[in-house]
C-alpha cells in the first residue's frame, strides 16, 4: 500500500463530518491537487468519546461511498504503542507508532557498537544535496545518535512486526512519530535515525520529528518562522537523500503534527515542497470538533445555548481537561471569559471568539484551546449533543468544509 504525494490527517472525534471532510478533498481535487484523506482517532480519544476503531473505518467507508470518491484514502490508528495493536489491526490501514516516551532510553551496548561500526564510514565531511552546509560528522557523534535513539527505533521494529502478525500482511503505511519530545532532531540524526530504521527493514512512508518552536492544539504556530524554514527544508534534504541511500520506500515524506492551524509556516512549508518536488502528510485533528461548535454557535438558539453549555462546563474543570494536553497547549486563565460572561454573548460574538481568524480582534486563542480539549464534555452529553447536531448539520457542515478547504489545504497547496 503506498501513501500518494500529498495527504492530510482529519480527525472527526463524534464521527459526523467524514462527507464535510471529504468534500474538502474534492474541491482540492477539482482545483488540480489530489490530497488523501486519512482519518485518524487515537486510542485516548475513543476512550474518552465511547467508541471503537471500527467506528472510524465505517465513517471513512460511508463518506467515499457517498461522494463517489476513488482517490486512495485512509485510516490511521493514531499515536499507537505495542498495548493497542490488535484493537486497531483490523479496521486501520495507517499506523503511526508513537516512539517519543522511548527516545533517550539507553539502547544495548552491543548494538549501538554494530550500528557505528556499519556507519562509521559516514564520519568526516558529507555532502548532501539541497542543505545549505555540508555535514560534519565523527565517531562519537554517530555514537551518541544511536544511543539516543537506536531502541525508539527497535520498538518501532517490534511494533511493525505485532501489526503484520495481527492483519497478517505487511500491506500498510507505516509512520513513526517522533514530534512529542523535548528538542527537535538535528539533521544528523534525522539522517541516522532513517539509516537505522532500514537497517531493520521499517518501511516507514512518513515520519514526523520535532521541530523546534510551539505546536499547540488548534492555534498558530509559536516559534522564530525561519528558523522553521530552515529546519523543514534540512529535513526534506536528508529524507531525499536516505530514500537513496538507505533504500528506504520511494515515497518517505515528513509529516506535520499537530499541524492543524499553523497558518504562518504554511506558505514556507510550501515553497519548500514545490523547492524539493516533495511529499507531506499534515495532521489536522482537532479542528473539526471545533468547527462543529462554531457551526452550533453560528445556528443560535438551541445550537447557541448547547455551545455555551459546553463552554461553561469545560471552564469548571479545566484542569481535569488540560492535564493530558498540558505539554501542547498554553492557556492563561486570566484571558478566560468567565461562563456568565459567554452566557450574555450572541451568535456572532461566541463564533468571533472562537474561529481562528487572526484578523478579527474579538478571536481568542485561549478559549479556543480550552474547548479544543474540552470535547470530554459534549461526549457526556451523548445522545444531546449528537442530537444538535444532526439537527444543525448544514451549517456545521459547511464550516468543517471551509476550514480544512480555505484555511488548510489552500494555503498548503493550492495558493500560487
Amino acid at each position: 500500500m503506498k501513501l500518494p504525494k500529498y495527504s492530510m490527517g482529519v480527525g472527526d472525534r463524534f464521527a459526523r463530518q467524514g462527507e464535510a471532510q471529504l468534500r474538502a478533498m474534492v474541491a482540492a481535487r477539482e482545483s488540480g491537487v489530489s490530497v488523501a484523506p486519512v482519518w485518524n482517532k487515537s486510542n485516548r480519544e475513543h476512550k474518552i468519546v465511547g467508541t471503537r476503531p471500527e467506528s472510524v473505518r465505517a465513517e471513512a467507508d460511508a463518506a467515499v461511498r457517498s461522494l463517489g470518491w476513488t482517490d486512495p484514502y485512509y485510516v490511521d490508528a493514531d499515536h499507537i504503542g505495542p498495548a493497542h495493536v490488535d484493537e486497531f489491526a483490523q479496521a486501520s490501514d495507517f499506523f503511526t507508532i508513537d516512539v517519543a516516551e522511548t527516545i533517550g532510553r539507553p539502547a544495548d551496548a552491543r548494538e549501538v557498537g554494530l550500528f557505528v561500526e556499519k556507519h562509521v564510514k559516514y564520519a568526516g565531511t558529507l555532502e548532501i544535496p539541497g542543505l545549505a552546509e555540508s555535514l560534519t560528522i565523527d565517531r562519537d557523534m554517530i555514537e551518541t545518535v544511536a544511543s539516543q535513539f537506536l531502541r525508539a527505533v527497535h520498538e518501532a521494529r517490534d511494533v511493525f512486526h505485532k501489526i503484520v502478525a495481527a492483519k497478517g500482511s505487511d500491506d500498510f503505511v507505516t509512520e513513526m512519530s517522533m514530534d512529542e519530545t523535548s528538542r527537535p532532531q538535528t539533521p544528523v540524526e534525522l539522517l541516522f535515525i532513517l539509516a537505522a530504521l532500514a537497517d531493520q527493514r521499517v518501511p516507514v512512508q512518513t515520519i514526523a520529528p520535532r521541530f523546534s518552536g510551539r505546536f499547540n492544539k488548534g492555534v498558530d504556530y509559536v516559534g522564530d518562522v525561519n528558523r522553521f524554514a530552515e529546519e523543514f527544508e534540512a529535513d526534506l534534504a536528508i529524507l531525499a537523500f536516505a530514500r537513496e541511500e538507505f533504500g528506504l520506500p520511494a515515497n518517505l515524506k515528513l509529516s506535520v503534527h499537530s499541524g492543524s492551524d499553523k497558518f504562518s509556516i504554511y506558505g514556507p512549508i510550501r515553497r519548500a515542497l514545490r523547492r524539493f518536488d516533495a511529499g507531506i502528510h499534515v495532521k489536522t485533528a482537532g479542528t473539526t470538533w471545533l468547527e462543529e461548535v462554531i457551526g452550533l454557535a453560528a445556528a443560535g438558539g438551541d445550537g447557541l445555548e448547547t455551545a455555551k453549555q459546553i463552554y461553561r462546563a469545560a471552564h469548571g474543570r479545566r484542569d481535569e481537561l488540560c492535564g493530558p494536553y498540558a505539554s501542547v497547549i498554553d492557556i492563561d486563565p486570566v484571558k478566560l471569559p468567565s461562563p456568565g460572561e459567554v452566557d450574555g454573548w450572541d451568535e456572532n460574538a461566541f463564533v468571533s471568539a472562537l474561529r481562528h481568524d487572526r484578523a478579527c480582534g474579538q478571536y481568542n486563542p485561549h478559549l479556543r484551546q480550552l474547548l479544543h480539549v474540552g470535547y470530554k464534555v459534549a461526549a457526556e452529553m451523548g445522545g444531546r449533543y449528537l442530537d444538535m447536531l444532526d439537527k444543525h448539520a448544514d451549517i456545521v457542515g459547511r464550516n468543517v468544509t471551509e476550514n480544512i478547504l480555505e484555511r488548510h489545504l489552500r494555503p498548503l497547496f493550492l495558493d500560487d
